[in-house]
């Protein structure tokens, strides 16, 4: 009896399957064929993503190569674009390589671009202390040690991501301006900082050599 009250149940739901499709059959195909278009057309969308990808990263490349054959003018001209018109990551990297590049022939001009990414409030904080940072290293050899200090001691704070380099410039800074205290006391913090990479250790170690060696005075 029971095999054949199964086979009873069986029939039933094949009966009621085949009114639900014929009743709906048409909104279970054109669903069907509304999944294939949409992965089909997502597949298509990372295919023209990826292509648009690679031709941006093509044109960054040839920025570069450009800037390697010493060619700043065409190095220039691909940046300039690309920072106006390609995707958020590579116009942000398109962004500083330009104002290095500018750097390398102005370095006052090359300062101001990286301020301009510094003072962008659209950036994340990282990135505007790393364009301040790069701004400053510029300077170093442009302006009063004085000046310099107001722009990159906010960096220099012992848990600031950019404290090492901040360091070091300030105090070469400070070094060229025969304020051998000053200079003392960046390369101090440099040396005394237990994350200080070991290769930047080594190098401060030759600037407290010409700290402690003091003014070079020049007998007539």
């Amino acid at each position: 009896m029971s095999d054949i009250f199964r086979e009873i149940d069986e029939e039933v739901r094949r009966d009621k399957a085949t009114a639900v499709f014929k009743k709906y059959g048409n909104v279970f195909i054109a669903i069907a064929v509304l999944a294939v278009a949409g992965v089909g057309g997502w597949q298509f969308w990372q295919q023209q993503e990826r292509k648009q990808a690679e031709a941006v990263g093509a044109k960054f490349e040839a920025a570069v190569r450009a800037s390697r054959d010493n060619d700043a003018s065409a190095a220039e001209a691909t940046l300039t674009e690309l920072s106006a018109n390609a995707p958020a990551g590579y116009r942000l990297l398109s962004r500083f390589r330009l104002a290095a590049e500018v750097g390398k022939r102005d370095g006052a001009a090359g300062a101001t671009a990286f301020d301009a990414l510094a003072n962008d409030a659209s950036l994340d904080q990282y990135h505007r202390d790393l364009a301040r940072l790069r701004a400053g290293l510029l300077r170093v050899d442009l302006v009063p040690y004085a000046d310099l200090r107001k722009e990159l001691e906010p960096l220099a704070t012992p848990t600031g991501l950019w404290r090492h380099s901040a360091r070091e410039f300030l105090g070469i800074s400070a070094l060229k301006a025969n304020l051998f205290e000053d200079a003392g006391r960046w390369f101090d913090a440099i040396v005394a900082d237990p994350q200080t990479p070991q290769v930047l250790r080594q190098r401060v170690e030759l600037y407290l050599t010409l700290v402690r060696g003091g003014p070079v005075t020049i007998k007539n």
